[in-house]
């Protein structure tokens, strides 16, 4: 399968997330979904990684401190804050703020000395953040002087930044994605089991809400890191990154198909958002001297999060 397809496919499903994903929380609490998506796709994810990258397990198992850490942020923690955020606002709202996650990626890891930036950098940064700030206050600025946000919306954000941190644990792991993925959510899993338990667990009430959970582990939870695991490798990173912001894109979609056509708010935070980032990243930059350094732009390609 071609490349791009796979990449088209993996943002697809990621997409499904935020749509079936709010319909899932209103039978289903935040931390039973977690708990049920990631159990439910723990055995299948370690299968894949074996039949993909055959890495050797003892080396990845040795790491399980940093993987159990990066887990609970990654795996539990942006879950819960994803499917919490949901219960509180739209789909194409979730989606808009987490297309900001790859310019908090570049800002931290040009903080932590990973990275540098320069000023077309930053002007897609700023760019991006006007864009999430337009959806915040849904047009109205001067909710910024009274911190009167949507709940679901700051939440995003506290997984944006949760999937910062987590990506650039991320980066110095060293181990092959799939297998370190994959024994990421076999640990929360663990770890998330006596907390559901001690907090009760939710089943899911009907075969609509069983169908739904199923889609989020096959498709979002398995699918999409199978496609874009076997595709990263064969396209340049800066295509593989600037392909994450087709989630926005088929979210926004999707939810009109379904008869929930975006505001012009919406809209044009998403386009300001969806345009910083590509203007971060150096999209349609030419190569050589004239580039300002080969730097400048790679903290944002090399940490763009493989999913959601």
């Amino acid at each position: 399968m071609p490349a791009l397809l796979l990449l088209v496919l993996a943002t697809l499903f990621w997409a499904g997330n935020y749509l079936v994903g709010e319909r899932v929380v209103a039978t289903l609490d935040p931390l039973s979904l977690t708990w049920w998506r990631w159990t439910m796709a723990a055995v299948p994810l370690v299968v894949l990684a074996q039949l993909v990258e055959r890495p050797d397990w003892r080396r990845v198992l040795a790491r399980w401190r940093v993987l159990l850490l990066a887990g609970v942020l990654g795996v539990g923690g942006y879950g819960l804050l994803l499917y919490a955020a949901l219960e509180r606002t739209s789909a194409v709202n979730a989606s808009i703020v987490n297309a900001l996650n790859p310019a908090a990626i570049v800002v931290a890891a040009v903080l932590l000395g990973q990275a540098s930036a320069g000023r077309r950098t930053w002007v897609g940064v700023a760019a991006g953040l006007a864009g999430v700030l337009l959806v915040l206050t849904r047009g109205e600025v001067g909710r910024l002087l009274t911190l009167s946000f949507n709940g679901g919306d700051v939440l995003m954000l506290g997984a944006v930044t949760v999937w910062t941190a987590y990506t650039l644990i991320g980066r110095r792991l060293g181990l092959p994605v799939l297998a370190a993925t994959a024994v990421q959510v076999v640990l929360t899993a663990i770890l998330l089991t006596p907390v559901v338990l001690l907090t009760g667990l939710t089943v899911p009430p009907d075969r609509g809400a069983w169908g739904a959970v199923l889609f989020i582990v096959v498709f979002p939870s398995i699918g999409s890191y199978l496609c874009w695991n076997l595709a990263i490798g064969r396209v340049p990173p800066g295509v593989a990154g600037t392909s994450m912001n087709l989630v926005t894109v088929f979210t926004v979609v999707i939810a009109a198909l379904l008869g929930r056509p975006p505001t012009l708010v919406q809209l044009v935070g998403g386009a300001l958002v969806i345009g910083g980032v590509l203007l971060a990243s150096g999209v349609g930059r030419r190569k050589g001297p004239a580039a300002g350094g080969a730097r400048e732009a790679a903290g944002l390609r090399d940490v763009i999060p493989p999913g959601v």
